[in-house]
């Protein structure tokens, strides 16, 4: 009798490069060793009262269905939101999504057939190659380098990879994993290259709030391109609420928007409790980002000023998100990420990074460079930047400079 097998989808899909190391995690902490985890992007900043309220104090005796592309008046308050920062869409333009996931998932679907091509500055966030994969599509990488900040490659590096199946373009803005900020001139350029090849560009901006260096231009700001455009997005980061599951789904392109909604309706509605909560996000004045963001920075510059500080550590100043590269003096990111949790710790403590070979597309790059959450408090930062500090000394793989 034969086995029975999974499909090569099935097989094909790359483990998450920010959770596969969670079982040595675990391990680490049954021993009692407590564990900084500067692996995930899951913020320990309160999820704002108003939200958490809002869901408590839901009142109604059926469950139901919301419609498929979310309840029109939490789609009217996300127009007003995406007014009040330049961006002008109208409700109707809007699909609510479960997580900016779906929204990324949805993009894939609605536009690109199996073997189309999309072309990603890398390194970029890793589940972008299981949403292509379970969408059939081919992920195209164009390399930025730590050297410059993971600044947007040449336009000339975008074109030698555009082939009769490239479809589209896929940025995330701030950028996961780098903290790279594209600036309103990189995305003119990233303009005329998706009009000269008649391309989509989709914009993933989930951390738009977070910018330390210049202003966040949004992809939907490009002018005379709205066709081409399509906006991803995401409550998680931006009010702490990862859990709530919501993300939207936006584009002034109607054929676009009639494609997508054939998905959304497949899948019935996006969670109610979740655009409850974000509806009531949507509310807060203006300033609510200022505390949170100021938090940020503070934490971006302890991290990185102690990164820098390491011999044979460099980590370039990231413009916004919550993230940063490090290149460190290490052989293998993978094996001194497991080692960091399985045999390595400082007075009971250790810190969990992710390796940013699970960032790259391009076999053999980011084996020396590590991906970091600045989502703790500043005292266990401090702790965390001291396990790594001794770590790097006594590590078995360190390269020597």
């Amino acid at each position: 009798m034969q086995n029975l097998t999974i499909s090569r989808r099935g097989q094909e899909m790359p483990a998450s490069p920010i959770r596969k190391l969670v079982p040595y995690s675990e391990a680490a902490k049954k021993k009692g060793i407590s564990v900084y985890h500067l692996n995930i992007g899951q913020p320990d900043i309160e999820t704002p009262q108003v939200m958490l309220d809002a869901v408590r104090n839901s009142d109604f005796k059926v469950l139901e269905y919301s419609h498929s592309a979310g309840m029109e008046s939490y789609r009217k308050k996300l127009a007003e939101y995406y007014h009040h920062v330049g961006i002008e869409v109208g409700f109707h333009e809007i699909i609510v999504t479960t997580g900016g996931s779906e929204a990324i998932l949805f993009g894939f679907m609605a536009c690109l057939d199996p073997g189309d091509e999309v072309i990603i500055p890398e390194p970029f966030y890793a589940n972008y190659n299981g949403f292509a994969i379970a969408a059939g599509v081919k992920v195209v990488p164009v390399t930025a380098h730590i050297e410059n900040g993971f600044a947007l490659p040449p336009i000339e590096d975008f074109e030698k990879h555009i082939t009769s199946r490239t479809k589209a373009i896929v940025i995330c803005n701030p950028n996961n994993p780098t903290g790279y900020l594209y600036s309103e001139k990189e995305m003119n350029v990233l303009k005329e290259l998706i009009t000269r090849h008649n391309l989509y560009l989709f914009s993933d901006e989930a951390y738009r709030e977070f910018c330390y260096e210049g202003n966040h231009f949004s992809a939907m700001q490009l002018q005379g391109v709205k066709d081409h455009i399509v906006l991803m997005d995401t409550i998680s980061k931006r009010y702490s609420a990862c859990g709530a599951r919501i993300g939207a789904f936006v584009t002034h392109n109607k054929t676009i928007l009639d494609a997508t909604m054939k998905f959304a309706q497949a899948r019935l509605s996006p969670p109610t409790f979740g655009q409850i909560a974000g509806e009531a996000g949507v509310g807060l004045p203006s300033n609510y980002f200022d505390k949170t963001k100021s938090q940020y920075m503070e934490r971006r510059d302890l991290l990185v000023n102690r990164l820098n500080k390491m011999e044979g550590v460099f980590c370039p100043q990231p413009g916004g998100a919550f993230y940063a590269m490090a290149k460190l003096p290490i052989d293998d990111s993978d094996e001194f990420c497991r080692w960091l949790l399985e045999d390595f710790q400082l007075n009971q403590k250790t810190v969990m990074l992710a390796p940013a070979t699970g960032f790259y597309s391009t076999p053999g790059l980011g084996k020396n460079e590590v991906r970091l959450a600045y989502v703790l408090n500043l005292d266990d930062l401090e702790a965390a930047m001291d396990c790594l500090e001794a770590a790097l000394k006594i590590y078995p793989g360190r390269i020597k400079n």
